[in-house]
């Protein structure tokens, strides 16, 4: 059984279709310029801080302050959802390893703006149902179905779907 990663719970809010397809080792990321941005903001932001700290191969954390904040660097609010689950399962992940989390901070560098991310006990046992679905999808023959969003256009598995 594949581990699931702080990328998976993101897709998992965004598109199912694009989760199985990366679960499944089909990526599409490095040929997206949207993406290529991303990374480039990340790796130009915050740059006096330890980044990229990557836990037991499930999660990438952009950083951390004190071992007791996550902050996870974003370049847009669109997507603020996923982004929002992702850092939820970064300090869920990290607490049942026994770091004392009090707390993610998603930074938005590019709109200078950040905002404060908590895991109550009963966002915890949503995030329980939400790694179950997840593995269940990842599990699956095929992907489901088309979602046809507006940003789907922009997505980088766009032709996978549509062409």
């Amino acid at each position: 059984m594949k581990k699931i990663t702080g990328v998976m719970v993101y897709y998992y809010f965004i598109c199912k279709r694009k989760l199985w397809y990366f679960s499944n080792d089909v990526s599409m990321e490095h040929n997206s310029e949207l993406v290529g941005i991303g990374r480039l903001i990340d790796e130009n932001s915050y740059k006096r801080e330890k980044k990229s700290i990557l836990v037991d191969e499930m999660i990438n954390i952009d950083f951390l302050k004190d071992w007791k904040v996550i902050h996870e660097v974003k370049k847009s609010r669109k997507l603020d959802e996923a982004g929002k689950w992702q850092l939820k399962y970064y300090i869920w992940v990290l607490r049942n390893k026994g770091v004392e989390i009090e707390k993610g901070i998603l930074d938005y560098p590019v709109l200078r703006k950040r905002e404060e991310i908590f895991l109550t006990a009963s966002e915890e046992k949503e995030l329980m149902n939400v790694l179950k679905q997840i593995k269940d999808i990842i599990e699956r023959e095929l992907p489901s179905g088309v979602i046809n969003k507006p940003f789907c256009k922009k997505c980088a598995y766009y032709e996978l779907c549509y062409i």
